[in-house]
């Protein structure tokens, strides 16, 4: 098997410990030694033989830096961002120059905190060899455990014969208000959407011939572009994502229910709830006093002193490019405010 890394973004979810310039694969989460990318690169280095990882020109410094150990080839790098789509044919271009195109190639995000490495590779390994023997495009989806409105998700249909545990794939639903979020959950016919998935070169090449036909084009565009026209034909492409682009439109899906835990950390919220907090709820680093002071996400990453007293339900961030302070049940907003100081 082949792993690619999508280790793109734009870092403002997570403003200001991410940002623009520094995304959030490229945060240690909790104390951790080892960044989200480098967790997201362990795990793909015991999935496959091959790694490549795909960033932007504007981050590929950073990329390369914690992944010194990458073959310098294996690093795709965009000269703008252009949307997964673009990300995805730009990292199929260059694999196929190398590889049979009969080999799984699996996609991966950089950003998502996982700590059952063991479940990662299972599922995985079972996308590849059911991507390989049926020839389709395979999702890996995550059991949903609480009604998001935040991901799309995907309808499962019924187990594909002769397999356990892969599914058809019937549709795909946008991110659903809290009350259609919570009748998927009850129904058990729906697996978040992570943006996992497995396939061929083959499989891939067949099915943006026939239900992507732009995609296939400009695919073909960069197969054919010589390195002094390659910039040029990479801004052409449409920026759009590989979901709305091709995974939704193509027909005889599968899809592998995730077999180990999850989480996007697409907010304060959900880092929170992925780091080490106290009896009082509160998650601390740094220079930091407190009092009174109940279920917060407080770090300050200066040396001057951070003192919070008395709230509840807060996040503070004290980092060189900014401070935040917002009730945390609201710190989905934080990626909106915090574009307003690039404009």
């Amino acid at each position: 098997m082949i792993a690619v890394i999508i280790a793109g973004g734009s870092g403002t979810r997570l403003w200001p410990l991410s940002t623009p310039s520094y995304p959030k694969h490229l945060l240690h989460v909790n104390g951790d030694e080892r960044s989200l990318l480098q967790h997201t690169y362990e795990r793909a280095t015991r999935l496959a033989d091959d790694v490549y990882v795909i960033s932007e020109v504007g981050h590929i410094q950073h990329v390369r830096n914690q992944l010194s150990n990458l073959p310098a080839d294996h690093f795709i790098v965009e000269p703008a961002r252009r949307g997964t789509a673009s990300c995805i044919i730009a990292a199929l271009a260059q694999i196929s120059k190398d590889h049979d195109p009969d080999e799984p190639v699996a996609f991966s995000p950089a950003d998502h905190y996982i700590r059952d490495a063991d479940g990662f590779m299972h599922s995985f390994a079972v996308a590849g060899e059911t991507a390989k023997s049926h020839g389709s495009i395979v999702l890996v989806g995550v059991e949903p455990d609480y009604p998001a409105t935040g991901f799309g998700y995907i309808q499962k249909a019924g187990v594909l014969k002769g397999e356990d545990f892969v599914y058809n794939v019937h549709s795909f639903k946008e991110k659903p208000d809290y009350i259609t979020a919570k009748a998927y959950l009850n129904s058990g016919s729906y697996l978040w959407n992570a943006g996992y998935f497995v396939g061929t070169i083959t499989s891939f090449e067949s099915a943006m011939r026939q239900f992507a036909p732009t995609l296939a084009s400009g695919y073909q565009t960069l197969m054919d572009a010589k390195p002094k026209d390659y910039e040029a034909a990479y801004l052409a492409l449409e920026n759009v994502s590989i979901d709305y682009a091709l995974i939704e439109k193509v027909q005889g899906l599968l899809v592998v229910p995730a077999s180990f835990d999850w989480m996007d950390l697409g907010s304060f919220a959900d880092m929170h709830k992925a780091v080490d907090r106290d009896e009082q709820g509160n998650h601390m680093l740094g220079n930091v006093e407190t009092e009174e002071v109940e279920n917060s996400f407080i770090q300050n990453h200066e040396e001057k002193p951070v003192a919070v007293i008395g709230l509840d339900n807060v996040v503070v961030v004290n980092t060189p490019d900014g401070i935040l302070v917002a009730r945390k049940d609201l710190s989905q907003k934080v990626g909106e405010i915090s574009k307003r100081f690039a404009r």
